[in-house]
């Protein structure tokens, strides 16, 4: 059994599978890690320091916090389980120890999370950002069968109001037509039959998700090759069960109201389609959880697994575009290619009705 020790819910799925198939547990190696040979300081890169701290500490830690849960799938006490955690491992802990000291002489900043340093704040380096939240898009990408990522190069806008909005690299300076040409030709390489992309009259206004939405319109539009285009919606319906799900651990939002509540059931009257991936909601979050440097302030980071299944289980889109003529309300994006005399063979397996590897057939 292959097994991320960085992904705690990962961790307590593999319970759940031993607890299933064995019915027992008696030795816990906590032994997992790696090593990247010798390197000078001014050789390792804030990635690779990452990958190796997050590996051979987070995940002894993981291991452990999770004990309890191995044993209550075993049926068996905490206490009833041998484990063994590598050598190496509590030696690179204890030199954490000397962060503090490290901290105090070079400046805090520079010691272990630069993703943690917002835009404008003294520390903020981008290219470590960058390599953290492209490792975690990968890592993502993996667990929900992602097997082709493109990556466009462009500078994050940030919120509204930031400076770095002014800048002529960031994502929302860059003119749609320049943009959705560079979508069409990704459109053209594959041929994708569904495109998803955000919903521009979303309640959440970043200015890159309402960019993005405008460049892949406009990219459909342009071409005679996908057949639905599709926004992810969050209406009024869904924010009901995120925030019950947060008041059952204590969290109490205020229901929205005015111009808000306006807004949500103005996006839940457009919605077209709901799908439901309950059957695959480990991997949704799990793949959510991947993205370590962001879950923290993540609402849905915060909820067990079983509150993330009632408010995520549901995924609801608006259809924008479509020239099947398929009737809606629809349950799966692609309903409408079978009633045209195709059908879909499909290996591995994917999250809102997509489809790994889809080969059609006639």
């Amino acid at each position: 059994m292959r097994l991320d020790v960085r992904d705690q819910p990962a961790v307590e799925a593999l319970a759940r599978r031993l607890a299933d198939e064995f019915g027992r547990l008696d030795v816990l190696v906590n032994n997992a890690g790696i090593n990247r040979g010798s390197a000078t300081p001014s050789e390792v890169t804030a990635a690779d320091l990452r990958e190796v701290y997050e590996t051979n500490v987070i995940g002894v830690i993981v291991i452990t916090v999770a004990l309890p849960s191995f044993g209550a799938q075993m049926r068996a006490g905490v206490s009833g389980l041998q484990w063994v955690v590598a050598g190496y491992t509590l030696v690179f802990a204890a030199a954490l120890l000397s962060a503090g000291a490290v901290g105090d002489r070079y400046g805090p900043k520079i010691v272990f999370l630069p993703g943690g340093v917002k835009p404008g704040e003294d520390g903020h380096d981008p290219r470590e950002v960058a390599d953290i939240r492209q490792g975690e898009l990968r890592r993502a990408c993996a667990h929900l069968g992602v097997w082709q990522l493109e990556l466009l190069g462009y500078h994050d806008s940030g919120m509204a109001g930031r400076d770095c909005q002014h800048r002529e690299d960031t994502f929302c300076s860059v003119p749609v037509e320049s943009a959705a040409s560079r979508i069409a030709q990704l459109i053209e390489r594959y041929r994708p039959q569904v495109v998803v992309t955000y919903d521009p009259h979303s309640t959440y206004q970043h200015p890159d998700h309402i960019h993005a939405a405008r460049i892949a319109t406009y990219a459909v539009d342009t071409g005679q090759i996908v057949a639905k285009l599709y926004y992810k919606a969050h209406g009024s319906s869904y924010w009901r069960r995120l925030n019950r799900a947060l008041a059952d651990i204590g969290i109490q939002r205020p229901a929205p109201s005015g111009e808000i509540l306006r807004m949500l059931e103005s996006v839940e009257q457009r919605i077209t389609t709901t799908v439901d991936v309950s059957q695959v909601i480990d991997r949704k979050r799990t793949a959510l959880h991947s993205h370590a440097s962001q879950i923290g302030s993540s609402l849905a980071g915060k909820i067990s697994a079983a509150q993330f299944s009632y408010v995520f289980s549901p995924e609801t889109y608006i259809r924008a575009r479509d020239t099947t003529g398929t009737p809606i309300p629809e349950d799966d994006l692609f309903t409408g290619f079978q009633s045209a005399g195709r059908h879909w063979r499909c290996s591995g397996g994917g999250i809102g009705g997509s489809r790994s590897e889809p080969q059609l057939e006639r």
